[in-house]
């Protein structure tokens, strides 16, 4: 009984950060109504910048955090700038094919210019075990989930109570009807993309320090994309709810299935859950219909 608790609360902590890197997916489709299959490229970015100023030029980390914000953000309105504003208004398929291409230019970029070797990105965090009663706890994983819930709180009071995410929801309804009333969508967009660029950061530090950085970290994207898909793409409570239950099938699988089978279970558990999910509810579990009149 005490394993199963273990196995479940270690899942909720790591279901915390799929939470974390699956606002991202959702804070950019809300905004722009756009699937953005580049966000994992942007946490290894983010990652590659951090590990760079650490470790490369031994800086402190506050000036590392700091150095991968600016870069971010840079990064985010260079992709908004120079890609996505040609998209507005372009069909779904085409804008899908964009961000595609866009992740592949940014794995190869961060390849040519941090090279291809694993980097770290140490954390003043200790290693020790925290025992609640008798149950193991990484201490990582606590301050991670603590830092995710942060962000996803900062990231619904914007949307929901901010004069921007207001703006940026009437955007995601209807670009066109947006341009028509007044509203700079342009701008809107640019704003919506440095936040994904700051979500990254956060992701970067984390999961940077989890697996440690190269071009394969950019794999948590794809990781990430069934809790989206499962929470539902236009709902933030969706990617909580989405990314705590794919933790905890994922502990779960790899607790009881691993062992009989030999491992590799929960690498495609949340897929098949996605699924099932979806057989029965097509967008989502907090998805919203997408209703249209023919």
């Amino acid at each position: 009984m005490l394993y199963n608790i273990e196995l479940m609360i270690n899942g909720l902590l790591v279901g915390a950060l799929y939470a974390l890197i699956a606002l991202g997916f959702v804070l950019i489709y809300k905004a722009s109504d756009i699937i953005n299959f580049a966000q994992g490229e942007f946490v290894m970015f983010a990652g590659f910048i951090l590990a760079a100023s650490l470790q490369t030029y031994g800086l402190p980390l506050y000036v590392a955090i700091l150095l991968a914000v600016v870069g971010m953000t840079v990064l985010a309105l260079l992709v908004n700038r120079l890609v996505l504003q040609y998209m507005i208004g372009r069909g779904v398929v085409s804008v899908i094919m964009a961000t595609i291409g866009l992740a592949a230019f940014l794995q190869g970029t961060a390849g040519l210019f941090f090279g291809i070797d694993t980097k770290d990105v140490p954390l003043p965090i200790s290693e020790e075990p925290i025992f609640l009663y008798d149950i193991l706890l990484s201490p990582l994983e606590l301050y991670a989930a603590l830092a995710a819930f942060v962000c996803i709180g900062l990231v619904s009071w914007f949307f929901i109570k901010s004069r921007i995410g207001i703006a940026l929801r009437a955007i995601a309804d209807d670009q066109q009807v947006s341009l028509a009333m007044g509203i700079d969508v342009k701008l809107y967009f640019a704003i919506s993309w440095c936040v994904a660029g700051l979500i990254a950061v956060v992701g970067g530090i984390v999961w940077g320090h989890l697996l440690g950085v190269d071009t394969q970290l950019a794999l948590v994207g794809l990781k990430v994309f069934p809790v989206v898909i499962l929470g539902g793409l236009d709902s933030i409570i969706g990617a909580i709810v989405g990314g705590l239950i794919i933790g905890v099938v994922e502990s779960l699988a790899a607790g009881f299935l691993d062992p009989i089978v030999g491992g590799g279970t929960k690498d495609f558990t949340p897929y098949v859950l996605m699924i099932i999910v979806l057989m029965f509810r097509p967008y989502g579990l907090f998805g919203k219909a997408d209703i249209e009149r023919v």
